[in-house]
């Protein structure tokens, strides 16, 4: 009997792994334009998740370097520092944004054109140090962040 309760914890264990993936929700993912020479760029989003995880790190064709930075206000100074990981606590949106948290990309292999997109994976690590990874799409806004595509509405 025993050995038959073991196979089916096994598989449940499976199915939670794959459940997870529905948990997250990561919106809003955009990134300004690049200027000229300019090899870093700031993603931004929205990311919740509906179990406590956290954030680990993040990866795209477009650097090596993708890291996690947190910005922050020390004595009316804007400091910049790498951190590790950011606690996703269940059920609240966590918001990557300017001033915040945000996943910087470094070393940039090619600019970043107003309007185009690229793909983004996002890892995330549950409570049992189990890491899924979240293929998202990253937009690129105008120099000045507002979305690209409102360039097109004007013309209609």
């Amino acid at each position: 009997m025993r050995r038959i309760v073991l196979a089916l914890g096994i598989c449940l264990g499976m199915f939670a792994g794959v459940a997870f993936a529905g948990d997250v929700n990561i919106t809003g993912i955009w990134t300004r334009a690049t200027a000229p020479g300019q090899k870093v760029a700031g993603v931004y989003f929205d990311i919740e998740s509906k179990k406590g995880a956290k954030l680990v790190g993040a990866q795209t064709s477009l650097t090596d370097r993708a890291e996690i930075h947190e910005m922050s206000m020390d004595d009316g100074v804007m400091r910049m520092r790498q951190v590790e990981s950011v606690d996703l606590p269940a059920g609240t949106s966590v918001k990557f944004k300017p001033g915040g948290y945000h996943v910087m990309l470094l070393d940039l292999k090619q600019p970043l054109k107003a309007g185009s997109k690229f793909a983004l994976t996002l890892l995330v690590e549950d409570e049992n140090q189990e890491v899924t990874r979240y293929l998202v799409t990253a937009y690129v806004h105008n120099l000045d962040g507002s979305p690209a595509d409102d360039q097109h509405r004007h013309h209609h």
